[in-house]
């Protein structure tokens, strides 16, 4: 939903005479900005218990909307009911590569002293994002009083008032995933780093490079930033063109080098420029790590193993949304 800022009941003006904006031009017609939705008959909708209630599509600055409206809309946990109303962009007027930014007010139109129930909202419609409006605008109670007015003969009056509509394209980035399928050629393949003497790893410590998959690669482990665990990452070596990316299941492992029951971390992760190294932050904490009744640092012997699967590899596009925002292909 998007942003929006409640008005309360406007007012009448008071102390100015009001000006009555000259007829059109022959030949010219205003452009229509409000839509009102009459509900005659309104305690029979009541009757029918909450759910969404859909206004006829209409159209305004060429796109296509419908107001929805739920009487009965209850916050979570609550049992006052309130009147919740909501403005929809119609799917026919819903494009990929189009963005549709509107400032609009929501109304439930006071029949008696019009005092109206307003409601102002902006928001950006596209794909992912198609409805905006008000939850809970009012209590039910509220609206059926007659002294509010907005219930009248069994009558009730909701509407949307458009301040601006503007439209403009997406640019958006779009990713094309290829998936391989598993073959000789890319099978896992398993590196282990033996270390002698752990205490005299540098920080960073490294692993000697392996290749897997056409690219080579190195296990870096180093103490976490709060000084109590230890970071376990496997780095890409290789200098990837700017917008592709590798996808790779990964599986890093601390050796129990007593009873073999080891610690590991799996994971499918895409490598690229920007993205070289893949882990985790606080593999195990160095209590654990150190503790000689776990057998993962056997006086100063350490034993740690990655298992590398290249799975595919990604290309990106810049620019105008032409199609899906993200689409994976099998090859």
């Amino acid at each position: 939903m998007g942003n929006s800022a409640s008005r309360g009941r406007s007012k009448p003006g008071q102390g100015h005479a009001s000006k009555v904006a000259p007829p059109s031009p022959a030949g010219m017609q205003s452009q229509q900005m409000a839509f009102k939705w009459s509900i005659d008959g309104f305690c029979s909708l009541l009757d029918k218990g909450e759910g969404w209630t859909y206004s006829r599509v209409f159209e305004i600055m060429g796109l296509n909307w419908y107001l929805k409206l739920n009487p009965r809309d209850k916050r979570g946990g609550e049992d006052e009911e309130h009147v919740s109303l909501q403005l929809e962009l119609a799917r026919s007027s819903v494009k990929l590569d189009t963005i549709v930014v509107a400032s609009f007010k929501l109304l439930i139109y006071d029949q008696s002293y019009g005092k109206h129930s307003e409601h102002q909202v902006s928001h950006s419609f596209q794909t992912a994002s198609t409805s905006a409006g008000a939850s809970y605008v009012i209590p039910l109670e509220t609206l059926k009083k007659q002294s509010s007015g907005f219930l009248v003969n069994n009558s009730c009056v909701f509407g949307v008032e458009f301040i601006k509509v503007a439209t403009s394209k997406a640019n958006v980035t779009s990713e094309t995933l290829f998936v391989q399928k598993t073959s000789i050629f890319n099978e896992s393949k398993v590196y282990t780093w033996n270390i002698e003497d752990f205490f005299s790893l540098k920080n960073p410590g490294d692993s000697p490079e392996f290749e897997v998959g056409g690219y080579k690669w190195y296990i870096s482990m180093y103490p976490s930033r709060d000084g109590n665990h230890l970071s376990l990452y496997l780095n890409m070596k290789n200098d990837l063109s700017k917008d592709p990316s590798i996808l790779v299941q990964l599986t890093l492992s601390i050796k129990d080098q007593e009873t073999g029951n080891h610690l590991e971390g799996t994971g499918r992760c895409q490598f690229s420029n920007n993205a070289p190294g893949w882990g985790w932050s606080r593999f195990i904490s160095l209590e654990d790590f150190k503790n000689s009744a776990n057998g993962y640092l056997v006086k100063t012997k350490c034993c740690v193993e990655a298992e590398v699967e290249f799975i595919g590899s990604s290309t990106v596009e810049h620019g105008l949304n032409r199609s899906a925002a993200k689409r994976v292909k099998c090859v």
